[in-house]
């Protein structure tokens, strides 16, 4: 009894081996954030299986069969940098928008910038996701009241192929654990072993469960997010006040095209040379008098001592 128990789990920890490997060849895909984001409600992909059409089929064929049979599962992102008069009150109205499509808010940023006379201006960064189907109805309505749109940049990554073979190594994991879980049961009712061999076969196959479900837990982990990510699409925006890039005015003169580049231009050197020449007086200067002041003292003492040397000598001749 304890020969076949030893055979079958050798079996079996070679299987696992394999999809352990195979789990961890399994890329994983970040569409605009960091990590897997929880989702609440998020509509899971919706999947077609022929059903016994891969009766008798080779693993490769199974998979390529399913992965076309699989409907597509595509990640869908946006990015958007827009000028607005009010970068404030655009955040808090796409943080509506994004609730009243059904999405929600990842993160935002509110900070300030300065205009070209001085003056401060809020500007900000906000990361939504909304359903997919609904990418193009929120890219219309950020844009909508937009001044101008500087970039929009749109991104798609079928993940079809990868979550159907995350689904294989799944269905091999899970048969793993029931095969595991039998063999456990049986060597708890095994009345042919001693106390110690029961236990210490018992303690080896629960090991080994503990092993599977950790990979189940994690290949059920990818397939959530792949499914979640392509149910909701991610919109990044990045947010730019209007007064920041208002031509400069001298007098009530503003220059526009060349002269007003030119003009732009010959102030961001005066602005360099200025903090150049405050580095210069006020840092590096007082830098180099610390370090080398006390050096080129004591060679001045040294030169002086040696010339009134030399004087001395030749007042003696």
């Amino acid at each position: 009894m304890k020969k076949r128990i030893v055979f079958v789990f050798v079996a079996l920890a070679l299987v696992l081996t394999a999809c352990g490997v195979k789990a961890v060849s399994t890329p994983t895909v970040e569409a605009g954030v960091r990590g897997a984001p929880a989702y609440e409600n998020a509509p899971a992909a919706t999947q077609s299986y022929a059903g016994s059409s891969d009766a008798g089929k080779a693993p490769g064929d199974v998979s390529a069969s399913s992965a076309a049979l699989q409907e597509r599962l595509v990640i869908m992102n946006a990015d958007l940098t827009i000028v607005v008069p009010d970068p404030q009150a655009k955040v808090e109205a796409i943080n509506q928008m994004a609730n009243n499509l059904g999405g929600f808010v990842i993160s935002m940023n509110m900070y300030q910038t300065y205009t070209q006379n001085g003056q401060t201006a809020p500007e900000g960064t906000i990361s939504i996701r909304i359903p997919a189907d609904k990418l193009e109805n929120a890219l219309s309505q950020i844009k909508a009241d937009a001044v101008e749109v500087r970039n929009e940049t749109r991104s798609g990554q079928d993940v079809t192929a990868a979550y159907v073979d995350l689904q294989s190594q799944l269905t091999n994991l899970e048969m793993a654990e029931a095969d595991l879980q039998a063999i456990m049961d049986e060597a708890k009712n095994n009345p042919n072993s001693n106390t110690t061999s029961k236990t210490q076969d018992v303690l080896a196959v629960y090991n080994q469960i503990i092993s599977v479900r950790g990979q189940i837990e994690s290949i059920k982990g990818q397939m959530q997010y792949f499914e979640q990510s392509s149910a909701y699409s991610l919109i990044n925006v990045t947010l730019i006040a209007e007064e920041t890039i208002q031509p400069i005015e001298i007098g009530g003169w503003k220059p526009e095209g060349v002269a007003r580049d030119a003009i732009q231009s010959l102030i961001k050197f005066w602005q360099g040379f200025v903090n150049f020449l405050i580095n210069l007086f006020l840092l590096v200067l007082p830098v180099l008098i610390t370090i080398f002041g006390p050096i080129v003292l004591v060679i001045w003492g040294i030169v002086s001592l040696v010339k009134r040397q030399k004087r001395k000598k030749a007042s003696k001749v």
